[in-house]
C-alpha cells in the first residue's frame, strides 16, 4: 500500500498497516469514501512539523497580502479625515475651514463612526459565520470603497456625520472578521503572528497617509477641489476596485478531503471560490486543524453561553484601554504634534506623524511572533506595551522643556502600541475557541472588538479637541486628556492580570454544547488534532533559525 509522504510518528497510535488497508478498503465502499478515507488517515498519522509548516506558509501566500492590502485602505478610510484637519491649513483649505466644523462637529462626526460599528459588529460577524467568508468580506471593502468616496462631496457638518455613521456600519465586523477567517485555516497558537503580519497595514496606512497627504496638499484646487476631496476620492476608488478582486482571489471556509463546494442559490452568480490548498497539502491541514472541518453549526442557545460567559469582560475592558489610545493618537497624532511646537507646518506636522507608525510596526513585527512561541505569557506581553505606553504619554506630559523630547514620548507611545490589539484579539480567539468553537469565536472577537471600541468614542468624543478646557492653547494643553489615557490604559493592564489569575483558578475547559447542536462525544474528540497536541507545549525558541537542524 502507498502510504501519504511525509508522515511520522507522533502523539497518535500507529495502527498495523493490514488495519489501515481494512479501514481505507471500508471507507471506499461507504457513500462519503473520499472523507472517511481522510479521517482515517488523519487518525493514525503525525505530519513532521516541517511538512506543516510548508502548508501554513502556502496559506500564508493566500490570504496574508490579500488581508494587509484591504486594512491598509479601510484604515486609510476610516482615518484620513484626522490628518484632513491639518492639511491646508495655513490656506483655510483644511476640513473644518471649508465646511465650516466646530471642534465639537469634528468630535461627534468621528464618535458616531464608532456609534455604529458597536451596535453592527457582532451582527455582522454572526452573519459571516453563517455565509460566505469569502463574500462577506468582499463586500465589506467595497461597501467602505462606495462610502469613502462618497466624502468626496460632502459640504456640510450634518452630511459628515452621516457619512461616518454610515462608515461605521459597513465597516462592522471587519476586524473581528479577520481574526475570526483566520481560525479556519490556523491553530490559534499561530494567529497573534498572522494578525499581527496584516495588522501593519493600519500602521504603514496611518504613516502613508500622512506622508502621501503632503502630496494631497500639493494638488490643492486642482479641477476645483481642495487637497482633502482628492485624498477621499482616491482612497474611495482603490477600495471598490478591491472588493470586486477580492472574490476571485480570497478562499472560502476550507472543505474535507474529498467534499465538494456548492454552487446553488445566490453563490451560483458569483465566481467560485478558489481554494487555498488541494491534493496533499489539504490532507495535511485536515489533520493538523480537524476542528475546523468539524464544527457543527450554532444556534442560538450556543450564542447564549457565550454571551454570558465571564470570560469576555476583561478581554473587552484590555481592548477599550489599548484601542483608545491606539484611535486618540491616530485622530489626534497631528493634532498633537501642532500642539507641541505651533511653528510646525503643515507638511512638516505630515512628516512627523509618519515615525509613530514606523514605531508601532517594527514593534509588531518584533513582539507578535514571540508571543505566538510563548502563547501562555501573552498577558505579560500585552502588559509590558501598556507600560512602555504610559511612560510615552507621561513623557508628552511633562518634558516641557523640550519639544523633541515630547516627540519622543510620541515615539514611545506608537511602539507600545503595536502589539496590544493583536495579541488581545488572538487571546480572545484562543480562549473561546477552545470553550465554545466557532461560533465563540465569531460573537467573542466581535463583542470584544465592538465594546472596545467604546474607548475609541471616549477618545474621540471626550478628550483632546472635544474637550475644549483641555484643548485651551498652552503649555498644559491636553494634559487632563493625556492623563485619562494613562487611567484607562492602567484599567487594560489590570483586565489582563484579573483574566490570567481567574483561568488559572477555573480553567478553560470546553463549555457544555446542547444536544440541538449537533454535537457529541465523537465532535468532542475531533478537536484534537495535530495543533491541539502541540499547543500544550510552548513552542519557546526551538526550531528558530540558530538552533533549526539541518
Amino acid at each position: 500500500m502507498a502510504h501519504d509522504p511525509g508522515p511520522t510518528r507522533g502523539d497518535d497510535k500507529i495502527m498495523p498497516e493490514d488495519q489501515v488497508l481494512s479501514s481505507e478498503c471500508a471507507a471506499e465502499n461507504g457513500r462519503d469514501s473520499a472523507v472517511e478515507l481522510g479521517k482515517t488517515r488523519a487518525a493514525i498519522h503525525d505530519y513532521d512539523i516541517d511538512r506543516v509548516e510548508k502548508v501554513y506558509r502556502k496559506i500564508d501566500l493566500r490570504i496574508i497580502p490579500a488581508f494587509w492590502v484591504l486594512y491598509f485602505l479601510a484604515s486609510a478610510i476610516r482615518s484620513n479625515i484626522g490628518i484632513a484637519q491639518t492639511m491646508n491649513k495655513a490656506s483655510q483649505h483644511d476640513l473644518a475651514s471649508v465646511l465650516g466644523l466646530s471642534a465639537r462637529d469634528t468630535s461627534t462626526a468621528l464618535a458616531l463612526f464608532y456609534v455604529a460599528y458597536v451596535l453592527f459588529d457582532l451582527p455582522s460577524n454572526l452573519v459571516m459565520s453563517r455565509l460566505s467568508p469569502r463574500v462577506w468580506m468582499a463586500r465589506i471593502v467595497f461597501a467602505v470603497g462606495v462610502i469613502g468616496t462618497c466624502f468626496t462631496a460632502v459640504q456640510s457638518a450634518w452630511s459628515v456625520k452621516l457619512l461616518r455613521f454610515l462608515l461605521g456600519v459597513v465597516i462592522a465586523g471587519m476586524w473581528p472578521g479577520m481574526a475570526y477567517y483566520l481560525t479556519l485555516f490556523y491553530p490559534p497558537s499561530r494567529t497573534g503572528k498572522r494578525i499581527g503580519m496584516y495588522f501593519t497595514a493600519a500602521q504603514v496606512s496611518a504613516a502613508v497617509v500622512g506622508l502621501v497627504s503632503a502630496g494631497f496638499q500639493q494638488m490643492d484646487g486642482v479641477r476645483g477641489l481642495v487637497g482633502f476631496r482628492w485624498m477621499f476620492l482616491v482612497y474611495g476608488l482603490l477600495a471598490v476596485v478591491l472588493g470586486v478582486v477580492l472574490l476571485w482571489w480570497l478562499p472560502d471556509r476550507p472543505l474535507a478531503p474529498g467534499e465538494e463546494r456548492a454552487h446553488d442559490g445566490w453563490m451560483k452568480w458569483l465566481p467560485p471560490s478558489p481554494e487555498a490548498l488541494e491534493g496533499e497539502d489539504a490532507l495535511v491541514h485536515y489533520h493538523d486543524l480537524r476542528r475546523v472541518y468539524h464544527s457543527p453549526r450554532w444556534n442560538m442557545r450556543d450564542l447564549w453561553q457565550v454571551l454570558v460567559d465571564w470570560r469576555m469582560w476583561p478581554l473587552v475592558m484590555m481592548y477599550f484601554g489599548v484601542v483608545g489610545v491606539g484611535i486618540g493618537t491616530q485622530l489626534y497624532g497631528s493634532v498633537i504634534i501642532a500642539s507641541i511646537d505651533p511653528t510646525f507646518t503643515g507638511v512638516q506636522v505630515s512628516l512627523l506623524f509618519a515615525p509613530i507608525w514606523i514605531m508601532d510596526l517594527c514593534a509588531i513585527l518584533l513582539v507578535t511572533p514571540i508571543s505566538d512561541r510563548f502563547h501562555r505569557y501573552r498577558p505579560f506581553f500585552f502588559s509590558a506595551a501598556v507600560c512602555i505606553q504610559i511612560a510615552g504619554l507621561l513623557t508628552v506630559t511633562f518634558a516641557l522643556s523640550n519639544p523633541w523630547a515630547r516627540y519622543g514620548g510620541l515615539l514611545m507611545v506608537g511602539f507600545g502600541l503595536g502589539p496590544t490589539v493583536p495579541i488581545c484579539m488572538t487571546w480572545t480567539n484562543e480562549i473561546f475557541q477552545r470553550r465554545h468553537g466557532e461560533v465563540g469565536v465569531a460573537a467573542a472577537s466581535a463583542l470584544v472588538s465592538g465594546l472596545g471600541n467604546l474607548g475609541s468614542v471616549t477618545t474621540t468624543y471626550a478628550l483632546y479637541t472635544g474637550w475644549p478646557a483641555d484643548a485651551a492653547k498652552g503649555p498644559h494643553q491636553f494634559r487632563r486628556s493625556n492623563f485619562a489615557m494613562i487611567g484607562i490604559l492602567c484599567m487594560s493592564i489590570a483586565s489582563s492580570i484579573v483574566m490570567m489569575v481567574l483561568l488559572r483558578i477555573f480553567g478553560n475547559e470546553p463549555a457544555q454544547k446542547v444536544s440541538s447542536s449537533g454535537s457529541s462525544a465523537a465532535d468532542a474528540e475531533e478537536i484534537l488534532d495535530g495543533a491541539a497536541r502541540r499547543e500544550v507545549h510552548q513552542r519557546g525558541f526551538g526550531r528558530m533559525w540558530w538552533n533549526k537542524r539541518a
